[in-house]
């Protein structure tokens, strides 16, 4: 199958290497030349690189180089059996690209999108054909994550869904089928690991290197919130929050922080600016956690809790089932162990109870503990066999 990536940037870029890693002729399209060259510029290093590591012969290399053609007219996907759109998250755009795409490809090809906040169906509407639309969420970088989200719109065929789901697994990548809800699975899991530990800095009972040490210290976790955020872009993260809470209907689970909103006005967006929650200019010295373990513990379970209620929402909202959440989790965006099985190893009781602490102590919406967690606590059941 000939495979179509619309959009050349790094995303889009990296679809396309995979797809052609994976022994499918790619043809990538994007209106701006200097983005196609340097997409395929990039591609001609990092396959050489692997060549260096001894992950590819040259042969190899060269087949996998001699794959590629670069566009800027989506006229060259007519002959693609699959396109996956990465461009621009604006559904305006979307609608008319994807129109354009299905008056250029085959009644039979696949039509799907990268898209990371926009609603599958949305998108599909303006397909004549909406039954072949699908979203195919890859993470970035795509070709080390190996988590892809596939999300069916209410539009969506079976055959669509089992073609593609088939076709992701081959490519050696975690496939986990969601619904098409906003954030889908990771994004909208993942809100409490931001959203909890600023309401804890706002709250003052702890800074940002505390916070950090606390979740990779005591929680495992590989980067602290603060520092993932700085590293997101607090621009990217906060768009995505403000997305979700939006989707969501205002819901306060997903309410965004004015610490966050501040940053992203004043161009504290991280690393890509120099300064962030941090100062990354040079010659900056990072400032100190308070490694006090019991301060450490709260924030941990704190925001571990919150991370486990909304994994628990997506389950009892049927999003995907307790196995798609922890692979989702772990695979995505590399959490040391799925928030469910963690869950069960510290007893569905006991997390219940933490959060009906929380709940109790603020009476605000964002603390209400999930129906099934309480379903299951009270059963003294599991999440996993």
């Amino acid at each position: 199958m000939k495979i179509g990536v619309l959009g050349a940037g790094t995303m889009g870029a990296g679809i396309a290497q995979v797809a052609a890693q994976n022994g499918h002729s790619v043809v990538l399209v994007d209106v701006n030349q200097t983005v196609l060259d340097l997409a395929k510029n990039g591609h001609v290093k990092m396959i050489h690189r692997l060549v260096e590591k001894g992950s590819l012969t040259n042969a190899e290399c060269d087949q996998i180089l001699g794959a590629f053609h670069y566009a800027t007219s989506m006229s060259d996907l007519k002959d693609c059996g699959l396109v996956i759109e990465a461009i621009i998250e604006d559904l305006t755009v979307k609608h008319s690209v994807f129109v354009q795409m299905e008056s250029i490809v085959d009644s039979t090809c696949i039509l799907a999108s990268n898209t990371s906040s926009l609603s599958i169906a949305s998108i599909g509407s303006a397909l004549k054909k909406a039954d072949r639309m699908i979203g195919i969420h890859f993470f970035n970088p795509a070709p080390l994550m190996p988590l892809v989200e596939i999300i069916p719109a209410v539009q969506t065929s079976a055959e669509t869904v089992e073609l593609v789901t088939h076709l992701i697994s081959s490519w050696k990548k975690t496939a986990v089928v969601c619904k098409d809800t906003p954030g889908f699975i990771v994004n909208r899991v993942a809100r409490p690991f931001y959203g909890e530990a600023l309401r804890i800095y706002e709250e003052g009972i702890a800074d940002f290197a505390t916070i950090d040490w606390a979740m990779t210290s005591i929680g495992g976790f590989k980067m602290g919130p603060f520092t993932l955020m700085d590293y997101i872009g607090n621009d990217v993260n906060y768009a995505v929050t403000e997305s979700v809470f939006q989707s969501f209907y205002f819901d306060p689970r997903f309410k965004p922080s004015f610490t966050q909103k501040r940053h992203k006005e004043a161009g504290y967006f991280g690393r890509k600016t120099g300064r962030g929650y941090y100062d990354y200019s040079e010659g900056a010295i990072l400032p100190s956690p308070c490694e006090d373990q019991e301060l450490g513990k709260y924030i941990f379970e704190r925001i571990l809790v919150m991370l486990i209620n909304e994994a628990t929402d997506a389950v009892f909202m049927q999003v995907t089932d307790a196995e798609g959440v922890d692979l989702a989790m772990t695979k995505g965006v590399n959490y040391p162990k799925g928030l469910l099985r963690w869950a069960d190893e510290i007893g569905l009781d006991v997390v219940l109870l933490k959060i009906e602490d929380l709940f109790s102590e603020y009476g605000e919406d964002r603390y209400r503990p999930n129906p099934l967690l309480r379903k299951l606590a009270r059963a003294n059941e599991k999440f996993h066999a």
